[in-house]
């Protein structure tokens, strides 16, 4: 299947997918940390598939590669967020454990675009 839009790719869905479970999660998380630990782990949540689609979006695989790199970032700042979401009783154990799988299952399947597409424009 060719990809026609950045909706096609399986890596776009999945980070969707954590997405929107960061925001399930942190729905109950108290209103002092409104402006805090809540806004950041939402707004890196929907920083991974706004800069896959982004880059889809630009005209060259460079661009492309560029704006994966950041949403690489923006799993890589997920993940720690939701280590210290943990670490402060914020979410459980087992929430917290299924949500990293997902986190870590987006950052392979970027890391196989990213390097797919390494390989196609070399």
């Amino acid at each position: 299947m060719a990809i026609q839009s950045f909706r096609d790719l399986d890596v776009w869905q999945r980070a969707m997918d954590v997405a929107a479970e960061v925001y399930s999660i942190t729905k109950p998380f108290p209103s002092s940390e409104l402006y805090g630990l809540t806004s950041q782990l939402r707004r890196c949540s929907v920083s991974i598939p706004s800069n896959i689609a982004e880059g889809r979006g630009r005209r060259g695989t460079r661009q492309f590669l560029n704006f994966l790199d950041i949403a690489y970032g923006s799993l890589c700042e997920l993940q720690t967020q939701l280590e210290l979401s943990l670490r402060l009783n914020l979410i459980d154990e087992k929430s917290h454990d299924r949500i990293q799988e997902h986190t870590n299952e987006v950052g392979r399947m970027l890391n196989g675009l990213i390097n797919s597409l390494n390989r196609r424009s070399s």
